[in-house]
């Protein structure tokens, strides 16, 4: 009787046993593996790349925007406010463009930028109407206006959230995690408010302003593909670069009408 309870004694300390290294070996299996470091950049073997984006062709005119039940945000605006869909300047210069390197960066990793990026809600508007930032970097959304704002992006590879904010109200602080081009963002309560948010998991991006002009900084020397991206008309045709340590690349875009 005293060898077959010893011999049931080791047999459950046997199965314990693997079971506990069972249990490790699953534990080390699925453990998340660490962020990957950032890959250093050496400012002595980057360059830049800078250029313009135009537009050819009778750009489209927005619609007008009614804004009577919001006398507080009509008076932020000195006449008849339309939609923001084509902002084209002197000489076909394009506004609202995003320029982001799309191919050559290879397996290099960065860490997310430190500043933040602020999207203002004024006279029941979206300013700026186009920006982009990093994936993990923040967005402070802020509300200047003497009304209630409704903030909801809708993207297609992050987390959807639709958030309330009163005016004086403080900022709401978000974050992207992955790379989307680009997350349409709206306002429950104004219809006519839209602006858009474009998520990129490196820095090389510039969103261009009236001046239709970018400039992309401290790129790696290396051979890079490009491509411009307007709401309306989408990604532009690639347009392949090749960047010198030390030198400014040029790079120009055209968006044509359809």
């Amino acid at each position: 009787m005293k060898s077959k309870s010893l011999y049931a004694v080791l047999a459950l300390v046997l199965v314990l046993f693997l079971g506990a290294c069972a249990k490790s070996e699953t534990e080390t299996a699925t453990a998340p593996a660490a962020a990957p470091a950032a890959t250093p950049v050496d400012p002595a073997m980057a360059g830049s790349v800078a250029g313009s984006v135009k537009f050819e062709g009778a750009a489209p005119k927005g619609k007008r925007i009614k804004m009577d039940a919001e006398p507080a945000c009509m008076a932020e605006h000195k006449g008849p406010v339309t939609e923001e869909i084509a902002v084209v300047g002197d000489g076909g210069a394009l506004a609202n463009v995003v320029v982001y390197v799309k191919e050559g960066l290879g397996n290099r990793t960065f860490a997310a930028a430190t500043t933040p990026v602020v999207i203002d809600q004024k006279g029941c508007l979206y300013i700026p109407h186009v920006v982009a930032v990093q994936t993990g970097q923040t967005v402070e959304v802020s509300n200047s206006d003497k009304t209630t704002h409704n903030i909801h992006p809708v993207p297609a590879n992050n987390k959807e959230w639709n958030e309330s904010q009163a005016p004086g109200a403080a900022n709401l602080v978000k974050r992207f995690a992955r790379e989307e081009l680009a997350i349409p963002v709206k306002c429950n309560v104004h219809p006519w408010m839209k602006s858009y948010v474009a998520v990129f998991k490196h820095p090389y991006f510039n969103v261009t302003g009236k001046s239709g002009e970018f400039e992309i900084k401290n790129l790696p020397a290396g051979d890079y593909t490009l491509e411009a991206w307007h709401e309306l008309w989408g990604a532009s045709q690639p347009f392949k670069v090749s960047v010198k340590a030390k030198e400014a690349a040029k790079a120009d875009f055209v968006f044509k009408a359809t």
